[in-house]
């Protein structure tokens, strides 16, 4: 076999292989077995008929066929093996010039990797939010700590903010009761914002035993979207009593025996979570000041495919489990359809540049990827899908998407490897030493959200391309 390589554009390949007719006997034999045991010709038993029987009764060129078809993929793999080609999805194959007894010519055009230098990043600086806890987060922490253990008591009078009401709903559209639009005995605090626009207006100053009509956009159920005319019942109206902030309610809702205690353990966890929050910030500034240094060739089909695999997950995933459609997300989001394909276009090129640059770094890092490395991430994402974790390992090994896993990790130790790499400064001019846990975690979501996979399940990875 002999083979060239011509360069159509910085992503793009032909391949041009010339096949000698004896390399294809092993196909050929194949193609002769194979044909054997489908058919049959009277004198002959199954699986014995000779290749000229053959050839006379089906033609020769019905076993051609059959050959080529199994030998193809054979000699294009063997191709990219011998031009070190690092491909991307699958090749369109003309066959130019097929001989019996001679030869078989073929090209093959394909999507590869673009060739990417990475430059000296070590001068990269970037600002974050700087990391204040004050007064005010502690009592409002506290505060919502303390409406979780909030008592409710019926009172004999017209409902109020703040109360929790127990009512009853029915919903028509059109004057037709909705088949699912019947709830009795449903829990709602006003002003909780929970259920329908309007409805806090509607209860507000009703009592036990009264009713009240009111119309509201449906969020959800068979007439999502539509107008509604709603009729609620309140059947109770009870208060909500918030125990009192003392070293009792410390101990009643925590393991710690005065309210101080409780407090400074409130300021250390907000403290933890704006760190958190503030390595993605870091991770996230320094990945944008990344790909603005790398000129990065995005190859046009591969970009196609990222998109229509964007927008499939979103209609088909994402909204579908909201009870929306495209259009009525788009009508929420104020956003025309062109503006919508601008931005998802221009994410998916944020992604695939994202997983270009950061495959490259593995690479000239030499990073690899650790089973505890590879356990951790996958309980993390089994967790934020709401699986267990043997489920979610499950679902991407048989869907085999463990390398997807693995190249999620290790783009994320590429990007800290950078982050660490650059100046990273607080709003007040301090230069801020990231935590490790912190950065490591906070790298692989940043990567996550580039590329647009940190919302997605394992059952929604077989729709992911990876590049």
């Amino acid at each position: 076999m002999k083979s060239a390589v011509e360069n159509l554009n910085p992503t793009r390949v032909r391949l041009t292989v010339e096949v000698p007719f004896e390399e294809l006997k092993d196909s050929l034999d194949a193609a002769y077995k194979k044909i054997n045991q489908q058919v049959t010709v009277k004198g002959f038993r199954k699986g014995k008929i000779p290749a000229r029987v053959i050839d006379q009764r089906f033609g020769r060129g019905a076993v051609l066929e059959e050959a080529v078809n199994d030998a193809l993929p054979k000699f294009y793999t063997a191709a990219v093996t011998e031009a070190e080609l690092d491909v991307l999805g699958q090749p369109e194959v003309d066959i130019t010039e097929l001989k019996d007894g001679e030869t078989l010519n073929f090209t093959a055009e394909v999507d590869v990797r673009p060739t990417i230098e990475i430059p000296d990043y070590s001068g990269i600086e970037v600002e974050v939010d700087a990391v204040e806890v004050t007064e005010e987060d502690i009592e409002k922490a506290v505060q919502q700590l303390r409406e979780r253990f909030a008592s409710t008591s019926p009172v004999e009078r017209a409902a109020e903010d703040g109360d929790v009401v127990t009512i009853d709903l029915e919903a028509k559209v059109e004057g037709e009761v909705l088949e699912d639009g019947i709830a009795s005995g449903v829990s709602y605090t006003i002003g909780s914002g929970e259920l329908l626009d309007g409805i806090d207006d509607a209860v507000k100053g009703v009592e036990a035993g009264g009713e009240t009509t009111f119309t509201s956009e449906l969020k959800g159920g068979s007439a999502a979207g539509k107008e509604a005319e709603i009729t609620v019942k309140v059947t109770q109206v009870a208060a909500r009593e918030l125990p009192e902030l003392d070293d009792d309610f410390a101990q009643l809702a925590s393991e710690f025996d005065t309210l101080d205690e409780l407090k400074a353990d409130s300021r250390k966890r907000l403290e933890n979570m704006k760190q958190f929050d503030q390595a993605t910030q870091a991770q996230e500034r320094v990945l944008e000041k990344l790909l603005e240094l790398v000129e990065v060739a995005v190859p046009e089909k591969l970009l196609e495919d990222e998109v229509n695999t964007r927008k499939h997950n979103l209609e088909h995933h994402q909204l579908g489990q909201m009870g929306l459609d495209l259009d009525k997300y788009l009508e929420i989001q104020g956003k025309t359809a062109e503006e919508f394909d601008t931005e998802t276009r221009e994410a998916a090129v944020k992604g695939i540049k994202t997983q270009f640059v950061l495959d490259e770094l593995v690479k000239t890092e030499k990073l690899n990827v650790n089973q505890e490395e590879l356990t951790e991430h996958l309980m993390r994402r089994a967790a934020s899908s709401g699986m267990s974790p043997d489920q979610f390992a499950q679902a991407v090994v048989q869907q085999n998407q463990v390398q997807l896993l693995v190249g999620e990790v290790a783009r994320g130790k590429a990007l800290a490897v950078v982050v660490e790499a650059a100046t990273v400064k607080d709003t007040n001019g301090e230069v801020i030493d990231l935590d490790d846990e912190d950065e490591a975690e906070a790298a692989v979501q940043t990567v996550e959200a580039a590329e647009g996979t940190e919302v997605e399940a394992a059952a929604e990875t077989e729709d992911k391309p990876e590049a």
